[in-house]
C-alpha cells in the first residue's frame, strides 16, 4: 500500500549481475530515478531559472518517456533497471539540447544531491571523484548491507511485528551508518571535489512533483456508463481521482463511501472523480448489472465500463480496488492499493489532506 511506501520512500534495492561478467563482485544497487522524478517539478524549473519555452520543452520530452517509466515500475529489477537507465539517458540527451551549460551544471549537481551516497553509482560521479574499482565495490557492499535492513524493517512493519516509528527509526540508523561508511572511504581532496560535484544544497523537500503523467484513458472496448467527463487532458486545471473496481469486490465496496464522499464534499471545488470497473469475475462484465450495483451504491460521478481492461493493461494495474490522485497538469500525485481503511489505517484521511493540498495549488 502506498503508505508503506511513504515509510520506506529511500529503499533501494539490491540487484543481480551477471556473475559471467562481474564474478565475485558486488552489484550496483537499484537506484531512485531521480532525474525523472524532479525535473518535472516547479521548484526545480525555478532553481535552474527555466523560461516557459524550456519548460513546455520539457514537457514535450517527457511525454515519450512517462508512460514506460510508470509500466515499468511492476516489472522485475532487471527490466527495471535496464529501461529506467534507457530512459534516463534518452530524458539527459534531450535535455542537453533545452538547457544552457549552466543549467544542465546545475541539474547534475542536484542529480548528485538527490542520489546521496548512492551518487557514486553513476560512472560519471565515481570518475570525477576518482574512485577506484575496489573502492567502489567495497561500498556496493555498503550498500546492500543497507537494503538487507531495510527489507527487513519493511517486512516486519507489513507483518505488524514493528510499528511505523521503530521501523523509521531503524532505516535512519541504517542511512547515517551507510552515510559514515562513504565519508570514511574518501579522501580529503576527494571530498572536496565532492562538493563541486553537489553544489550549493538544494531542499529536496519543496520537490512535490516526482511522478509521471497520469496515462490516457482509453475508448478501446470501453463505454461510459454515467457520465462522460472526456479526456484526462480536457480535465487540465481540475484535481482528478480516478479509482478502478470490480462491483463484486468487497474490499472495493469499502471504499465507494469515501469516493461518494470526495464527490460530494468537492466536487464545486475542481475535483473530478472517475470511476472505472474493471471486470473480474463473469458477473462483473455485464453492463446492466455494473449499472444496476452504481445505483445501489448511490454513485453521482462518471463511470466507464472498462469491458476489455484495456485501461486497467494501460494504467499496469495490479490489485483491486486502486485509486489515484492527479494534479491540475495531468501528473500522478498519489494512489492507494487496497482498502483506504484497513485495519484503522488512516488512508482516506490522508487522500483527503492530498486532495485539498492538490486543490489549493
Amino acid at each position: 500500500m502506498f503508505y508503506r511506501s511513504l515509510l520506506v520512500v529511500a529503499i533501494l534495492s539490491a540487484t543481480a549481475v551477471n556473475a559471467s561478467v562481474l564474478l565475485a563482485q558486488a552489484a550496483p544497487p537499484e537506484t531512485q530515478p531521480v532525474l525523472l522524478q524532479m525535473i518535472r517539478d516547479d521548484a526545480v524549473h525555478r532553481e535552474l531559472n527555466l523560461s516557459d519555452d524550456q519548460i513546455r520543452q520539457i514537457h514535450d520530452a517527457l511525454a515519450p518517456i512517462d508512460g514506460p517509466w510508470f509500466r515499468v515500475r511492476i516489472r522485475p529489477v532487471a527490466e527495471r533497471i535496464e529501461t529506467i537507465s534507457r530512459l534516463t539517458d534518452q530524458l539527459t540527451d534531450a535535455l542537453a539540447k533545452i538547457l544552457d551549460q549552466k543549467q544542465m551544471e546545475r541539474l547534475d549537481q542536484l542529480h548528485n544531491q538527490a542520489l546521496g551516497t548512492r551518487m557514486i553509482v553513476r560512472d560519471k560521479t565515481a570518475a570525477a571523484l576518482g574512485v577506484s574499482p575496489a573502492k567502489r565495490e567495497s561500498l556496493y557492499e555498503v550498500f546492500a548491507e543497507t537494503d538487507r535492513v531495510v527489507t527487513a524493517v519493511q517486512q516486519q512493519v507489513q507483518d505488524q511485528q514493528a510499528d511505523n516509528a521503530a521501523a523509521a527509526k531503524q532505516i535512519n540508523q541504517a542511512k547515517a551508518d551507510e552515510k559514515q561508511a562513504v565519508v570514511d572511504a574518501l579522501t580529503n581532496q576527494q571530498k572536496r571535489t565532492l562538493s563541486a560535484l553537489t553544489g550549493p544544497s538544494f531542499d529536496f523537500s519543496a520537490v512535490k512533483r516526482m511522478y509521471p503523467a497520469a496515462p490516457e484513458l482509453t475508448r478501446e472496448g470501453a463505454s461510459w456508463l454515467q457520465g462522460d467527463p472526456g479526456t484526462l487532458n480536457d480535465l487540465k486545471g481540475k484535481v482528478v481521482a480516478v479509482h478502478f473496481y470490480a462491483f463484486q469486490c468487497i474490499n472495493c465496496r469499502r471504499n465507494l463511501p469515501h469516493y461518494n464522499g470526495w464527490h460530494a464534499d468537492y466536487a464545486d471545488d475542481g475535483l473530478v472523480v472517475i470511476g472505472i470497473q474493471t471486470p473480474e469475475t463473469p458477473a462483473e462484465r455485464s453492463a446492466e448489472r455494473v449499472a444496476a450495483a452504481i445505483e445501489t451504491e448511490q454513485i453521482q460521478y462518471p463511470v466507464l465500463m472498462d469491458a476489455q481492461s484495456a485501461n486497467w493493461k494501460q494504467w499496469s494495474n495490479t490489485m483491486w480496488p486502486t485509486v489515484y490522485l492527479i494534479d491540475k497538469q495531468g501528473f500522478l500525485r498519489r494512489w492507494w492499493q487496497g482498502e483506504m481503511n484497513w485495519k484503522g489505517t488512516p488512508g482516506e484521511k490522508q487522500m483527503r489532506e492530498t486532495i485539498e493540498q492538490l486543490l489549493a495549488e
